[in-house]
């Protein structure tokens, strides 16, 4: 048993933070938690985080490590039952599809940013033959690489999420006819660490956020959908 006292500085709505949180889930470490606003990151924060970013963990108050990579792959190393196949090969190629995932979420952020419709779909078909990749690499149900929870999956969970509420405002049709990817997706779903990754309140604080982005799909959020 760990006797480091964590504590992770976060955000809401950030899809690393939910990594970090889900990892710690899944390896049952008990933390504390404190929520941050980005735009105006208190003095303290400043002083502990080179990046100025989230997620950061403080370790006893006196180390802090930043980059949500980094804090899962340590997060994972301290603790029995690894989150990663043990075979050197399978275990490589989680992690480039780990990357991968890091660039899906860059491009979810160009999805949500886009100015018009026609840069909105040219990034929508850009996630789409993403996870068109995706879907050729996934093993067998109901996670990538079957029945055990892995970090790939910690990280992909987060991913999907998006979607969720994306789904709430039009149809971006991106997990047609990928039924592997589908079924991956409703898996994580369903995980409870993935589900305690965020507040109950985080489809509602998407949609506002989603609302104030000045972008193509924010004139598509309906006024009462918050409700």
């Amino acid at each position: 048993m760990n006797k480091e006292k964590f504590h992770l500085v976060t955000h809401v709505l950030c899809p690393y933070v939910q990594r970090s949180i889900i990892v710690l889930q899944e390896k049952n470490i008990n933390y504390t938690r404190t929520d941050i606003d980005l735009s105006n990151t208190p003095a303290w924060f400043k002083q502990i985080s080179p990046m100025n970013k989230v997620p950061l963990l403080l370790i006893d108050e006196s180390k802090a490590l930043f980059e949500s990579a980094v804090i899962c792959e340590y997060l994972n190393e301290i603790t029995p039952d690894t989150l990663h196949p043990k075979d050197p090969l399978e275990k490589a190629h989680h992690r480039a599809w780990i990357e991968f995932g890091s660039g899906i979420l860059e491009c979810i952020g160009g999805l949500y940013s886009a100015k018009d419709e026609e840069s909105f779909n040219k990034k929508r078909v850009e996630i789409q033959t993403k996870f068109q990749f995706i879907e050729r690499e996934i093993n067998t149900a109901p996670y990538f690489s079957g029945k055990k929870f892995h970090l790939i999956d910690a990280v992909y969970a987060p991913i999907f999420r998006y979607f969720d509420v994306f789904d709430r405002i039009i149809e971006l049709e991106i997990f047609e006819n990928l039924p592997k990817t589908s079924t991956w997706r409703n898996a994580l779903h369903q995980r409870l660490s993935v589900q305690q990754a965020v507040v109950t309140e985080y489809p509602e604080l998407l949609l506002q956020f989603l609302r104030k982005r000045d972008s193509y799909i924010s004139h598509l959020v309906p006024a009462d959908i918050e409700r």
